[in-house]
């Protein structure tokens, strides 16, 4: 390994990245932050229609019960280490002023996600944390003396350790264009099939395309219907649009569907207007998805360490990953914590490091 290196080579500057930069800085963890886009935190800009819920006030226990199975059992020694609690006296520690809602969900007091991405960036400027922007990573290279390379288009970085946070595949103008996927299977690790979660879906029913417009907020369900009975309901918003349907209720319906994967199912809307069913629901593409379902395997990841099996010194958190959660700040809480793991990993490895 070059002696020159540096001891974390973060790849990626979303949530999942800046996070683990801030806990890389506190934990003494000498660290670069590489970012393909002009910017970091672009993704979280647009989050909760650009207000950033970046939690929920749950404790780990319910938080993992609405996850559900089988992301949740991977995501536990993550969301025990790193609760929402914990996320939120961070982000307070940093700076943020905070606004809890009613359901426990977790705002920036102003209502505005740049606020997030700011307080990262201090706490990331305050601790002299080097980022790299405009810098799209081409690939990762083990070497042979033990560490990796990190080969960019016109130099390359020498890290003891890199943690891929490259984001799924949704919204690709952010930046999740899949390179960490691609990385993942350059190396030899196991990918599951990207597709959709947290998405409106298209359909062709009259009835529901005259309705485009309304709005419904309080008292509105969305449910999977399989043959005939209801498989899995979600209570939340519901909107009608020109071309179907969307809301938190319709989104958490079909996360379901992408992680289930059911041959047929239909939709079942229950508003103050009536009941409206939904025979051939077509999700929208992976690329308006708030989430993506799919992504490294969680067989190929330690899920105490979130190091990859077999390839001492690479870690992968995030959305990257094939794990997901509802709307309502679940997501940016599983990278936050998955982050925060794969470093307190690290610093561990070599016997500890400072604490802020």
């Amino acid at each position: 390994m070059n002696a020159g290196a540096v001891e974390l080579a973060i790849v990626g500057g979303g949530a999942a990245g800046l996070f683990a930069a801030a806990v890389a800085r506190d934990r003494g963890v000498g660290c670069v932050l590489i970012e393909r886009k002009a910017r970091v935190g672009s993704k979280m800009l647009m989050t909760a229609n650009g207000r950033c819920n970046f939690t929920k006030d749950l404790p780990p226990e319910r938080m993992l019960a609405d996850i559900g199975e089988p992301v949740a059992s991977f995501v536990r020694p993550a969301l025990e280490a790193c609760p929402p609690a914990a996320i939120a006296a961070a982000l307070r520690d940093c700076g943020l002023r905070t606004r809890r809602m009613e359901d426990g969900r977790l705002f920036p007091a102003s209502g505005k996600a740049a606020d997030v991405v700011h307080v990262f960036g201090d706490r990331l400027r305050e601790g002299a944390v080097p980022l790299l922007t405009n810098a799209p990573v081409c690939g990762l290279r083990r070497e042979s003396g033990g560490g990796w390379t990190v080969q960019l288009q016109d130099f390359s970085v020498s890290a003891a350790n890199v943690l891929v946070a490259t984001g799924g595949m949704s919204f690709p103008k952010t930046g999740s264009v899949g390179d960490g996927q691609t990385f993942a299977r350059q190396l030899g690790l196991a990918i599951e099939p990207c597709r959709a979660g947290l998405v409106g879906v298209e359909t062709d029913e009259r009835t529901v395309q005259r309705l485009a417009g309304r709005r419904y907020e309080e008292g509105a369900t969305a449910a999977v219907v399989l043959d005939g009975h209801g498989r899995v309901r979600c209570a939340g918003e519901v909107e009608f649009e020109p071309w179907g349907v969307s809301g938190a209720a319709v989104y958490d319906c079909t996360r379901w569907v992408a992680r289930h994967r059911p041959h047929a199912w239909e939709l079942r809307l229950e508003t103050a207007d009536g009941v409206f069913m939904l025979r051939h629901p077509r999700p929208r593409p992976l690329k308006e998805a708030i989430v993506t379902v799919g992504g490294v395997s969680r067989d190929a990841v330690d899920p105490r360490t979130m190091g990859a099996r077999g390839l001492p010194g690479l870690y992968f958190a995030g959305e990257v990953l094939d794990i997901d959660g509802p709307t309502g700040g679940y997501n940016l809480t599983l990278a936050f914590a998955t982050a925060s793991l794969a470093v307190e990993a690290i610093a561990g490895r070599r016997g500890g490091g400072r604490r802020a």
